[in-house]
């Protein structure tokens, strides 16, 4: 049979027969389907329920006619679909020799906003937090597209290296992590700041980083975790203190600190397993006076209309998305476009699980959206970025010639 050598690796070459009989060209064959899809149609599906959730959160009378934060939502889905269509035009390695030109960039753009003299016109604190550049009409959150360029930056580092697969070698990346990570806090936005600490674990796994050795950097972690307690923002340690009195019985803090996460609760609960009907859910989330309902709250608001099926159908969707990327990180053997796919895929899926466990009171709330559902412009935005991403290395098998992706042997014990 004859083979070829692509790359490092020896590849047959089959003739495969057609319906008429007629052979195709040896070593062609036929192209699968873009499973990348499944990420587009998720993403579709997902915002067309945060438009209607917005509504619901915002408006008392289900009149037809959408409030004007839901419009204002369908403006910003209508500008991440194209700009999730415009990243999927060039070849996804443009992006990766940009990337750290991109990652300077976002660097500067953080430290500029911790620049206290910086007028309040342009940089306003919103929740007391200095992380959003004001546009007149709209507000741009660089942390937001900062996840995409850190994980584009730490991909196009990592794509052709073994170094981290010494324990010693996870310095360079944690360097990398930590610069962005530290600056967001400082804003503080520790919700942002977290998302970037699964992003590098899922890159570094992708990258064949040993199980081990994360394990341990896990463990020295949470070992760790107690002495930055003194270290948060007052309103921050009063997030896990209401969350340990929630743990422990203890109702004192319910119409205080917790008042969000209890109002919530109580939403999701009365939703039932089907829930309770468009008219009555915007009644109840006004009556209610949930705070973020539009927005870090929406999944409460969405339960409560349609039930715990409503929210497992959310589920399902942000899980379909993360299939379709982990799909399309398989099916490529570029290591840049394997590792992009599998970091986008580890910041949705660790944003989502956060979301939904303030949203249900086992995680404290610290301003996590819920992706594609969520209202606010750099948020969707940012997320149909990703999807276009995503879709653009599923476009662009590699040719060969290709170097293998992350075969590792032996001698790197």
């Amino acid at each position: 049979m004859p083979t070829e050598m692509v790359g490092s690796v020896m590849v047959e070459r089959h003739a495969v027969a057609r319906p008429g009989g007629k052979p195709r060209a040896p070593g062609k064959r036929l192209r699968p389907l873009n499973v990348a899809w499944l990420s587009v149609l998720a993403g579709v599906g997902l915002s067309v329920v945060g438009v209607y959730g917005i509504d619901v959160a915002e408006s008392v009378q289900g009149t037809g006619d959408l409030s004007a934060t839901s419009l204002k939502q369908l403006l910003f889905l209508a500008i991440g679909l194209g700009a999730g269509a415009v990243v999927a035009v060039p070849h996804y390695r443009v992006f990766g020799r940009l990337s750290w030109p991109a990652y300077a960039g976002l660097v500067g753009l953080l430290v500029f906003l911790l620049i206290p003299f910086v007028p309040l016109w342009l940089v306003e604190p919103q929740n007391g937090a200095r992380a959003w550049i004001n546009f007149g009409s709209f507000n741009f959150q660089p942390s937001e597209l900062g996840k995409v360029v850190y994980v584009a930056a730490l991909a196009w580092y990592l794509r052709f290296r073994k170094h981290h697969r010494r324990f010693t070698g996870l310095l360079p990346p944690a360097i990398i992590t930590a610069i962005p990570v530290g600056l967001i806090t400082l804003q503080p936005d520790l919700g942002t700041a977290m998302l970037f600490v699964p992003a590098l674990f899922a890159v570094l796994l992708g990258a064949g980083a040993r199980l081990r050795h994360l394990v341990v950097v896990v463990l020295l972690s949470a070992a760790a975790a107690p002495a930055a307690y003194p270290l948060l923002k007052p309103h921050q340690q009063a997030r896990i203190d209401g969350l340990v009195k929630q743990f422990q019985g203890d109702r004192s803090a319910d119409q205080d600190i917790n008042m969000q996460s209890r109002v919530a609760q109580r939403l999701i609960a009365a939703g039932g397993a089907q829930g309770v009907g468009d008219a009555k859910s915007r009644a109840l989330v006004r009556y209610n006076a949930l705070p973020e309902r539009h927005n870090d709250m929406v999944f409460a608001v969405l339960v409560n209309r349609s039930g715990a099926l409503g929210g497992a159908a959310i589920v399902g969707g942000l899980l379909l998305w993360v299939a379709g990327a982990l799909l399309t990180a398989a099916f490529t053997r570029d290591p840049f476009g394997r590792l992009l796919v599998i970091g986008l895929a580890g910041i949705v899926a660790a944003q989502a699980f956060v979301n939904i466990g303030m949203n249900l009171g086992v995680l404290p709330i610290i301003g996590v959206t819920l992706p594609f559902v969520s209202y606010g412009g750099s948020s969707l935005i940012t997320t149909w970025i990703m999807t276009g991403l995503v879709f653009g290395v599923a476009l662009r098998p590699p040719k060969p010639p290709v170097r293998a992706a992350f075969d590792h042997f032996e001698e790197d014990e």
